[in-house]
């Protein structure tokens, strides 16, 4: 299962995994702060980094999640790849849970996209008679800055695509991760296409 990341009580950890995924959550920190409460630690409780919670994530899915967590990662990174490929002309880049497979029943694609304007992408799903709604993330950078970033958020065959419409020629300059606080690892389509070939590895009970 590799190396887990240091970083805060393993007991927390673990009870946190356990909870981001049984509940399917999306966000380390209510998981952390509900491990924190149920084991009765208090608000003043040291815990764990992301990066430590999200290891303990795909070790906790590859440990129970057996055929279903298989198959909603592969269906993840497919759809990530086919709408990728609808996206084409605005250079889409995979990021995200589908990338490292700390994911749970709640979570969607997320597409990087670089637009000349951010309602072409609307006009584009419109005009090919796909539904989407708009929206707006806040992505820090390495300078500190926080901006807001203008979404698009659709579906396709059950699962949600959130698509993250940033200026052309901010390809390069990734926003951090939240969970390492490191730029975001960002995947072409030519890498987010192998990594939907890739077997899911480690899951217990699953033929690879």
């Amino acid at each position: 299962m590799g190396q887990r990341p240091s970083g805060g009580s393993t007991e927390l950890a673990l009870e946190a995994a356990r909870i981001f995924v049984e509940e399917s959550l999306t966000d380390y920190a209510t998981a952390k702060r509900k491990a924190a409460e149920r084991m009765g630690l208090g608000t003043r409780a040291a815990l764990p980094d992301n990066a430590r919670v999200q290891a303990e994530v795909i070790a906790y899915q590859r440990l129970f999640g057996g055929a279903a967590y298989a198959q909603r990662l592969k269906r993840l990174r497919t759809t990530a790849v086919q709408a990728m490929k609808l996206l084409a002309e605005f250079d889409p880049r995979l990021t995200g849970s589908a990338i490292t497979g700390a994911i749970g029943e709640a979570h969607r694609v997320q597409l990087h996209a670089f637009p000349d304007k951010a309602e072409m992408v609307d006009v584009f799903l419109a005009e090919r008679g796909i539904e989407s709604r708009e929206d707006e993330r806040d992505f820090r950078y390495s300078d500190g800055h926080v901006e807001s970033v203008p979404m698009v958020r659709f579906d396709a065959d059950g699962i949600g695509i959130d698509v993250a419409l940033f200026e052309p020629g901010q390809e390069r300059r990734a926003p951090l991760s939240p969970t390492d606080g490191l730029p975001a690892k960002r995947l072409t389509l030519a890498q987010a296409e192998a990594l939907a070939e890739e077997p899911i590895e480690g899951v217990l009970g699953i033929a690879q």
